[in-house]
């Protein structure tokens, strides 16, 4: 490591820092120690064969020393290794590098805008130099000019622009303040990541001490990503071997700006991946006194997959939620909009798996010409409030899409591409994080058209609405689905309410706050029903399409 370079080899992720270190030239490239660091790790990890023979023995300054002399063209390049050999090895070094998630970090003391703009400059001027000096040396090595080019992320996959901590903290969480706080963010997409561990396990507990007393982190390898999720500010802080799930955040959560951080209190605080609290479980805690909700999550191999992070958060913003007479939906909200000019919002209700952004996705596929868009307000938490007047609305917290791969139409995958942030694509329970809709509509009070718990686990097809609000709350509160290896579970499983992220928790005081939501949606008429969608069963795409074709009939007809 060195002050500029923080490498880890078993996250394999890298944060360059430009402040410390900024190479202007492809000679001063070749020399930074840096870039030795990442060859010593390259080299450590024995990649030589019989072409590159003993050249990925030396150590790491006398291997870069014999790039040097190619580029400059020195007579005794060659002298120990071949142009083949060399140009072997370069080749496996480029993609070594190239593995790792690189993100370049700038800090500011100001709030200059023309900085505020600079920093991507500064990152793409180094993507460009990477680039300039694997192409010399490749051409040198080959000895004819390449007829093919390719634009690549050679330099950094992304960059961040940092400041010092605005908000205001009490006195209890000074040792927080040093961490730099992301301001702006800017990524390199379809941007491709993956994480030791690619699904998640058990509950988030309670626990009677702030994790804030153990904290014992290196400010110099944390950084904190500033999120206003729904209309709660969160402070999430990580340790840089979590890269990937900071970088994860920008397409999920609307980031605080400085302006809205400026002496602020924040509601919400996370404290992700201190290797301190290795091997305990992922916990969280109310400090009442100051009115913040702490959660920690610890170094571990499993809490590399990112709905740790994700869910953590949501679960503290739920619990905020219930503490002020809020309901938390673990579910998706979406506006049609019908040709003839009428809109109508729908809620989908559900746990993990349950179908709820398939059931989104059939109705853009089944879109006819009497639909013309399907807006997503929320993906996949929201929240259910009484008006003064007893109307219940809804609002969500995520101005991003945290979606399976497995169940998404490659039509949908790849007409995202371009702004994408993928995680494991080639495995299992693959995600990508899309945007989704503006942080304005996210946090709006919207009326509610309908209501539909996802039922993953029947064989009918089509939309059944309740008559009587008792047989409703008892479907919704018992939470059933077919689990589909989203997380550790197996089979039929019931939650409460759906939700374990916050009501399962507090389920004392979130019954009260169900019974007053049911009672003014059955007295206010919206209809609350169930929509199969047979992701638990047969994985119909036939018979989700066909119940998305009656929802669409049912919505026509009211």
């Amino acid at each position: 490591m060195t002050d500029s370079l923080y490498l880890s080899p078993s996250r394999k992720v890298a944060r360059l820092n430009f402040n410390a270190s900024y190479p202007t030239s492809v000679i001063s490239l070749l020399n930074t120690p840096d870039l030795q660091t990442f060859a010593a790790a390259f080299l450590k990890a024995e990649h030589r064969d019989e072409i590159s023979g003993n050249l990925e023995a030396l150590p790491a300054k006398d291997y870069l020393a014999v790039f040097s002399k190619v580029l400059i063209d020195d007579p005794h390049a060659y002298d120990h290794f071949s142009k083949a050999a060399i140009l072997a090895s370069l080749e496996r070094f480029y993609s070594f590098y190239r593995s790792f998630l690189r993100v370049s970090v700038i800090k500011t003391a100001t709030t200059n805008k023309i900085l505020g703009q600079e920093f991507r400059q500064v990152d793409r001027r180094f993507n460009e130099l990477v680039v300039e000096a694997y192409r010399m040396l490749e051409e040198k090595l080959q000895g004819f000019e390449n007829h093919t080019y390719r634009e690549l992320s050679a330099g950094t996959n992304a960059s961040l622009l940092t400041r010092q901590l605005a908000a205001k903290l009490p006195a209890e969480y000074a040792a927080l303040e040093p961490i730099s706080v992301i301001d702006k963010v800017m990524l390199r997409p379809p941007l491709l990541m993956h994480t030791i561990s690619n699904k998640r396990k058990g509950l988030f507990s309670a626990v009677d001490t702030n994790p804030i007393g153990r904290f014992a982190g290196k400010p110099s390898e944390w950084l904190c990503y500033p999120a206003k999720i729904g209309t709660s500010l969160a402070l999430i802080y990580f340790h840089l071997d979590y890269l990937v799930n900071g970088l994860a955040l920008a397409n999920l959560f609307a980031l605080a700006p400085q302006s809205e951080l400026a002496g602020k209190k924040p509601d919400l605080i996370l404290l992700f991946g201190q290797k301190e609290t290795a091997g305990m479980v992922s916990h969280y805690h109310h400090d009442e006194q100051n009115d913040i909700w702490v959660g920690e999550v610890p170094y571990t191999d499993d809490t590399t997959y990112f709905g740790y992070m994700k869910k953590m958060a949501l679960t503290l913003h739920n619990l905020h939620e219930i503490d002020r007479g809020r309901l938390p939906i673990h579910g998706s909200m979406v506006r049609i909009r019908f040709a003839d000019g009428r809109a109508k919002t729908v809620v989908f209700f559900g746990d993990s798996g349950a179908g709820k952004s398939e059931s989104i996705e059939a109705l853009q596929e089944v879109a006819d010409q009497q639909i013309v868009a399907v807006d997503t307000i929320f993906d996949d938490m929201g929240s259910f409030a009484l008006t003064a007047n007893g109307t219940v609305t809804a609002r969500g917290t995520e101005t991003g899409a945290f979606v399976r791969l497995d169940d998404l139409a490659s039509s949908v995958a790849f007409a995202n591409m371009d702004r994408g942030v993928f995680l494991n694509p080639e495995q299992k329970n693959a995600r990508v994080i899309i945007p989704a809709a503006p942080y304005a509509e996210v946090v709006a009070n919207h009326k509610i058209d309908m209501w539909l718990y996802a039922n993953n686990y029947d064989d009918q097809v089509g939309v059944h609405l309740f008559d009587d609000e008792q047989a409703a709350k008892e479907v919704f509160i018992a939470g059933k689905r077919r689990a589909l290896g989203t997380t550790d579970e197996v089979g039929m499983t019931t939650t409460f309410f759906a939700n374990p992220f916050g009501p399962v928790q507090e389920e004392a005081k979130t019954r009260p706050v169900i019974d007053q939501v049911f009672a003014a949606l059955f007295k206010q008429g919206t209809p609350v029903g169930e929509i199969y969608t047979h992701l638990g069963t047969d994985k119909s795409a036939a018979a989700l399409h066909e119940s998305a074709r009656r929802l669409l009939q049912q919505l026509l007809e009211n």
